[in-house]
């Protein structure tokens, strides 16, 4: 199975992807979140190229091979959607499947409210309906049991209004070492590294106390460390040599890109309001819940069945990283949704 590199440009940005399978093929799109890239989707891109689908994996604006754009406002919504848009347009198919995780999953929900057209099913691994909304939007769903709003006003969301109020720093600290970074954010839940997005069943996320330690790295979790900690790596999730290219990448281009996506929530609610009214989506939908991720809890999910239409909801026992921590599971299930929606 040969999987190769293709560059696409336009006159305002340049996409990297990767691309695997008959070119006639149905054509599915994986598109990241943060801070991943194209290859974080190898073994879905193995997968499903196999059984005779067209995958293409790009690495998303600000990452990899990809254009760094240098202001804030260039990671909106509106704008990676147009890079997605544009490089779809290149591909020769009137529509597409589109899978997201993390914030690719919200490029993934707003391509099916602003261009449904292109979109023959969408999928969305962890990240329940949404457009990238301002985190304030958020707070209504906090469970207030495990984050009391005396303590814990922004719950799980925290971290996201650590990058409004401290966006310089929380970048600098992130670039003290990006390889030490990449081996830290790829872990799977344990009770000795719980991880920014996996502390599990009723245990409370790291990312709710990240403004009152000044940072990422003052968690208790991470024994009172000022610097991050260079744990080893889970190669359940990544090897040594991914992790190595991660690094490499995110230490060329840094996290400003990365963590712009974070700061453009009033952006991106404009741009829902351009729908001008309430937008239903009709395509085939698949969420996959992950039951160990700590911040994308089951309690956010209440908007999937108010927008889909024609929703499948499934569940896999895994933290955030759920297509690496267990790529079988959630490989059948997608494609088993794929074969009923063909």
């Amino acid at each position: 199975m040969n999987i190769s590199e293709h560059i696409f440009k336009s006159e305002r940005h340049q996409t990297f992807y990767l691309a695997a399978g008959p070119e006639d093929g149905e054509l599915i799109y994986l598109v990241h979140g943060w801070p991943d890239l194209s290859i974080g989707w190898i073994k879905q891109i193995e997968f499903l190229s196999q059984l005779g689908y067209r995958v293409i994996a790009p690495d998303m604006r600000g990452y990899g091979r990809s254009t760094i754009h240098k202001n804030h406002s260039d990671y909106c919504q509106k704008e990676i959607v147009k890079d997605m848009v544009e490089l779809h347009k290149g591909q020769q198919h009137d529509k597409a499947i589109w899978i997201g995780h993390d914030w690719g999953s919200l490029v993934v929900w707003n391509l099916g409210l602003h261009h449904s057209k292109l979109v023959k099913g969408l999928g969305s691994l962890c990240v329940p309906f949404g457009w990238g909304g301002h985190p304030d939007s958020y707070l209504s769903h906090i469970d207030r049991e495990l984050y009391p709003e005396n303590e814990y006003p922004y719950g799980q969301w925290d971290y996201m209004y650590y990058y409004y109020e401290n966006f310089a720093l929380a970048c600098k600290q992130m670039e003290e070492d990006p390889h030490k970074m990449i081996k830290l954010n790829f872990t799977k839940p344990s009770d000795e590294f719980k991880g920014c997005f996996n502390a599990g069943i009723g245990a409370k996320s790291m990312t709710a106390s990240i403004r009152n330690n000044g940072g990422w790295f003052r968690h208790a979790n991470f024994n009172g460390l000022n610097s991050i900690p260079d744990v080893p790596v889970d190669s359940d999730l990544i090897s040594e040599s991914e992790a190595q290219i991660y690094g490499n990448f995110l230490e060329k281009n840094g996290f400003f890109g990365p963590n712009s996506w974070y700061v453009n929530g009033e952006k991106n609610d404009q741009y829902a309001k351009e729908l001008n009214q309430f937008t239903t989506i009709d395509c085939p939908v698949l969420f996959i819940q992950a039951t160990y991720d700590s911040v994308l809890t089951s309690n956010f999910n209440t908007h999937n069945k108010m927008v889909c239409t024609n929703l499948t909801e499934k569940e896999v026992k895994s933290g955030h990283w759920m297509a690496r921590e267990k790529p079988i599971e959630t490989n059948e299930i997608i494609k088993d949704w794929i074969e009923v929606i063909k």
